[in-house]
């Protein structure tokens, strides 16, 4: 795979991961503010808290990827 096909796989899949994960963020404050057991909550915002920093590691490889195709494979003007 190129670095220009990952870098268009995971620049767009880094952004939707980041947002995926602060909806979940906000999910998990709603379930605080209904005063469901901690121990949801806590569980819920964790695993936002993962997913929203999962997206922002794709989104970080694809602007990596997106350097080296520049650098490596981009045609020289």
């Amino acid at each position: 795979m190129t670095h220009k096909k990952k870098w268009l796989l995971f620049a767009p899949l880094g952004l939707v991961t980041i947002g995926a994960g602060a909806c979940m963020v906000q999910w998990a404050g709603g379930l605080m503010e209904k005063r469901v057991p901690a121990k949801q909550w806590v569980a819920a915002g964790t695993a936002a808290l993962v997913v929203f920093n999962a997206g922002i590691s794709l989104f970080g490889h694809g602007v990596a990827e997106s350097v080296l195709y520049q650098l490596r494979e981009k045609p020289a003007r």
